[in-house]
């Protein structure tokens, strides 16, 4: 019969890795443990994902407060480990997201942490598949406005960008417009773009953390073929979609061809690949930054916006404002049993 064990959290700080050790015995006689009195009687609500690169011991009573004063009675710990530098805490509670959203989340910004919130994790410890956003999410820049800025035309497009990915302009009209104000420049504006993407910090340890645990990645992009098939290439995405520049005689016409994607494509690039690659939609995650990122996050389990336009951080299930892509990468291993 499994123990209960209510923790007392040491009233000298401690980083969550040396608390870890001094509760390792009981994590390896797999003893029930709780932040805040409780039993496995009473039902999960919501799951607590706690991130940072400093997290102590402290953090975590100033967050078993909080709780009590939600009236939280159940506050169990089921997962407590370092990826990439960032500290780890999951929590099982009693209470829905939509009743500790708004404290947890002032809590967040108070500690200078991230968190996630939500019903239920995807299991990673079954394969899944994460969908990226590119410019801006797996890359640091907007290619389009590099390309525009390098042709001479970097504030007509930059201005226009901006605008599309905080949803104030239908996004198919937005890209061609902006697309119409690079004909004729010469291709090797957009090689040297490509040649120089700077990656989102923390991509390539996604990239391998998810091939470890035998998920999918890949890219649906409102951005350029040119670029997402070079980051296909060089970093091992399994897929990659976006938009195609018309090229003649390595000059740009300023026309984009075949079909746009746009929001709705995203979303539908996500099912079609979970289908393609037999992954239940309950084992899928979305990450991006931008209004045109929206529908492809809702329609997968846990949709992740990363240093975000307002629109998406207010919509998106998980906001990282403090951590870069290791960050989505401790969120999904956190799902993982207490070990």
């Amino acid at each position: 019969m499994q123990t209960t064990i209510t923790l007392q959290l040491p009233s000298n700080p401690l980083s969550i890795m040396q608390w870890k050790s001094d509760l390792q015995s009981m994590i390896e006689n797999n003893h029930s443990l709780f932040l805040i009195n409780g039993s496995n009687d009473i039902a999960t609500q919501s799951e607590l994902v706690l991130m940072g690169r400093d997290l102590n011991t402290n953090t975590l009573i100033t967050l078993t407060n909080l709780l009590i004063k939600q009236s939280v009675s159940k506050a169990q710990l089921n997962h407590l480990s370092q990826v990439e530098g960032v500290d780890l805490v999951r929590l099982s509670l009693d209470k829905t997201k939509d009743e500790l959203q708004e404290v947890i989340k002032q809590f967040a910004t108070d500690t200078g942490c991230d968190f996630a919130l939500v019903a239920k994790l995807p299991d990673f410890s079954k394969p899944g598949l994460v969908l990226m956003d590119m410019d801006s999410t797996t890359i640091q820049i907007e290619c389009i406005d590099e390309i525009a800025r390098l042709y001479g035309v970097g504030d007509q497009v930059s201005a226009v960008t901006a605008a599309a990915m905080r949803g104030e302009l239908d996004f198919n009209e937005s890209l061609r417009n902006r697309v119409g104000k690079l004909a004729n420049a010469p291709e090797s504006v957009i090689k040297e773009v490509a040649d120089n993407m700077p990656l989102m910090p923390g991509l390539l340890a996604l990239i391998a953390g998810l091939k470890a645990a035998n998920w999918k990645v890949a890219i649906a992009s409102g951005g350029f073929t040119y670029f997402a098939n070079r980051l296909k290439e060089d970093h091992g995405f399994d897929a990659a979609y976006a938009n195609t520049l018309e090229i003649v005689d390595n000059t740009l016409t300023g026309q984009v061809i075949g079909e746009i994607v746009n929001a709705d494509v995203k979303a539908r690039t996500l099912n079609e690949l979970a289908e393609q690659f037999d992954i239940p939609m309950s084992q899928t995650a979305a990450i991006g930054d931008g209004a045109n990122d929206l529908v492809m996050m809702a329609a997968s389990s846990l949709g992740i916006a990363i240093h975000a336009k307002p629109i998406v951080q207010e919509k998106a299930s998980v906001a990282l404002n403090h951590l870069d892509l290791e960050g989505a990468l401790g969120l999904l291993q956190a799902s993982l049993p207490l070990a």
